[in-house]
């Protein structure tokens, strides 16, 4: 009895010795300002494309924020509006959108509803893109399309909006099981791995039209149907025309270009991270690594032979070492990585503090226990 209350009583204090982990995010600003959120309880602005690895990052943590404690969390860029939306940025609420004025540097909370009833949207298991033109969520969660339109907001009002269902793509099977790999290029919602997808083939939805394409388009590839990260890569003001595909294995980064209906194969990036987030500019594609904590880019120009590009890591943003949201945080820019100490490229970072802290509390419930074994 007694060894059962003095660890009942050590668990429950976990949740006070051990930090919560975060959930960092990645964007870019209308400006193509590299914005990483979440960092060591920290938000900060990395500058434009040139300065990523010799200048410091910006700390732009403002009141309002998110605690990015949540799973899956994600940031999108409103373009037409220089607005940041953060979707799963809060454990506590997983539905609300939070809205990052990159102007005015300021967050508001956008409350958000679920329909009731079948079928439902479930905010703790979906992929999203948004759209650029119509500035609406569209999100696949358990086989069934969702929408959420953000009209023109750059700031959150009382008025809560809803996720909207579209429905299913009948002719595309059962999507249900289906882990969304999407991304967005001229109006168009384009599918990766898709069951029944033959490689270099994507599955699509016209937004514009809501309409599931019954036939596959082929984009004169080979790159595989297997689940991974796509994100698009912007205009100057126009929609997208490209998007980049990432397998899990990290073997290649593929630019899929919905005009010519081509594919280039890029080097893959250098830190192989099946969990990794990614955010493209114009001219660069970005990961975050959450594998050994760390930022890197590739610099693409669409139309040009980008063959020999390289990823390069940033360095004006140097991640925490520790999984804690509230941990400190080093802004560098003297050139050093923000790779953790005695970590590989494809390793798992080292562990941490939040790990140490977690293994002794451990240790000491065991040691608890016995000790109150004996005391019996």
């Amino acid at each position: 009895m007694i060894t059962l209350t003095v660890v009942s009583l050590l668990l429950s204090a976990l949740s006070f010795i051990l930090p919560a982990a975060a959930e960092p995010c990645i964007a870019m600003d209308a400006s193509f300002n590299l914005l990483v959120f979440g960092v060591g309880g920290k938000d900060f602005n990395a500058g434009t494309q040139d300065s990523w690895t010799g200048s410091s990052a910006t700390d732009i943590t403002a009141s309002g924020r998110p605690p990015f404690d949540g799973s899956n969390t994600t940031c999108y860029l409103a373009q037409f509006f220089n607005a940041i939306y953060v979707l799963n940025a809060d454990s506590s609420d997983s539905t609300s959108v939070y809205i990052y004025n990159p102007t005015g540097k300021s967050w508001s909370k956008q409350p958000v509803t679920t329909p009731s009833g079948s079928p439902s949207f479930d905010p703790t298991d979906f992929k999203a893109i948004l759209d650029h033109d119509t500035n609406v969520f569209y999100a696949l969660s358990k086989g069934e399309l969702f929408f959420l339109d953000m009209g023109a907001l750059t700031a959150a009002n009382s008025t809560a909006l809803t996720w909207t269902d579209v429905g299913a793509p009948v002719a595309w099977g059962d999507l249900s099981t289906y882990q969304p790999v999407m991304a967005l290029a001229q109006n168009h919602i384009h599918f990766i791995g898709v069951q029944g997808l033959t490689a270099g083939e994507c599955d699509i939805f016209v937004i514009h039209f809501s309409f599931f394409q019954p036939a596959a388009q082929s984009y004169s590839s080979n790159f595989p149907e297997s689940h991974g990260q796509a994100v698009s890569f912007f205009q100057k003001s126009d929609v997208q025309q490209e998007f980049a595909y990432i397998p899990d294995d990290g073997s290649a980064t593929y630019v899929i270009n919905v005009e010519s209906n081509t594919t280039q194969t890029l080097a893959g990036p250098s830190v192989k991270d099946s969990s990794a987030q990614y955010f493209a500019g114009i001219t660069s594609l970005v990961q975050l690594s959450s594998a050994n904590s760390a930022l890197s880019f590739l610099a693409y120009t669409e139309g040009s032979d980008n063959s020999a590009a390289a990823w390069t890591k940033i360095t004006a943003v140097t991640l925490s070492t520790s999984s804690s949201n509230t941990s400190s945080t080093s802004v560098l820019g003297s050139g050093s990585s923000g790779t953790k100490t005695g970590s590989s490229p494809s390793a798992t970072a080292s562990t941490s503090d939040a790990g140490r802290t977690v293994m002794n509390t451990f240790g000491l419930v065991a040691g608890t226990m016995t000790l109150a074994t004996f005391m019996i």
